[in-house]
């Protein structure tokens, strides 16, 4: 079959292109590069550059839809830090990226959309582990602009009567992740640092506790949310690995050397109910950081800068 996968450059959009074509798929790519890389690129996908969220390209979307039967909507700018500091930057990206690709979906008949969306949505909360029901707290531009694409994909299948799905994806890991700069997350700043034998920088007193979910793992629940038949009206499922680790544990897994900075703005703990993915999905995890991080330092790519 046909898929389209946006933001197929970047960290789990790439992952995903490549389990795809090993599944027989044929697969087509946008991504206009603003994050993702051109070393992330399988040369058996087609890639078009172009940006989601500028209208005047909605005819180049629609040909490269042809024929297609699932989207994976990946292509966000990512975390929350950066979006604080360029709300604007966000919103347009964000948002108008994924309306352009939901409109365009529906005109070409496509029948699954698949939203990488984000555990942010739940912001601050003593309730865990979280429930898909749970009321929303997003406390950032990016949490926001999240949660309201999942309002989109929902209303999209309510209006339009095509299938989606919201992925709620809980702390991401895995190889391709940044290992510096702003959308860099927790796990690849960590290694980065390591690997210089610099200090790890931990913000706060390092009790903050995260779930984490391997990249494969993710890319395992796309595959099955664009196939199954019980998810399709827009319904949100937690991804995640269903335990956590303290950013303190975290980095004693990496190296011994710590220092600590002031604190941000960020919940302290988060946790996902992962039954609805199993119930859902038939989708369990199957691979922690701990085991990750522990196979990943007993090798030579721990050396190399492009993990």
């Amino acid at each position: 079959m046909k898929m389209v996968v946006t933001g197929g450059a970047g960290f789990i959009g790439s992952n995903l292109v490549d389990k795809l074509i090993e599944n027989g798929h044929e697969v087509r790519v946008i991504d206009n590069f603003s994050t993702g890389k051109k070393k992330n690129c399988n040369n058996k996908a087609n890639y078009f550059d172009l940006d989601l969220s500028d209208s005047n390209n909605l005819d180049s979307f629609k040909d490269v839809l042809s024929n297609v039967d699932t989207i994976f909507h990946c292509a966000a700018l990512a975390r929350v830090q950066p979006s604080i500091i360029n709300p604007i930057d966000y919103e347009i990206n964000n948002t108008l990226g994924l309306i352009n690709m939901l409109k365009s979906a529906v005109d070409m008949k496509v029948r699954k959309f698949v939203y990488s969306a984000s555990s942010s949505v739940y912001g601050p909360t003593d309730n865990l582990p979280s429930k898909e029901n749970d009321l929303p707290n997003p406390i950032s531009p990016y949490a926001n602009q999240k949660y309201y694409g999942e309002l989109c994909c929902k209303m999209f299948s309510k209006v339009y009567d095509i299938e989606t799905v919201s992925l709620r994806y809980f702390n991401v890991y895995g190889e391709r992740q940044n290992l510096g700069g702003a959308y860099a997350t927790v796990v690849g700043i960590f290694l980065s640092q390591a690997m210089r034998g610099e200090h790890l920088t931990i913000n706060g007193d390092g009790n903050q506790r995260r779930d984490f979910t391997y990249v494969g793992d993710v890319v395992k629940a796309n595959i099955l949310a664009s196939e199954s038949n019980k998810v399709k009206n827009g319904q949100a499922i937690n991804i995640g690995f269903g335990k956590n680790i303290s950013i303190n544990e975290l980095a004693d897994l990496i190296y011994h050397k710590k220092i600590y900075l002031d604190p941000v703005d960020e919940p302290f703990e988060n946790l996902a109910d992962i039954s609805k993915a199993k119930d859902l999905l038939n989708w369990v995890p199957t691979l922690s950081v701990q085991d990750w991080i522990k196979s990943l330092l007993k090798n030579e790519k721990y050396k190399n800068p492009d993990i």
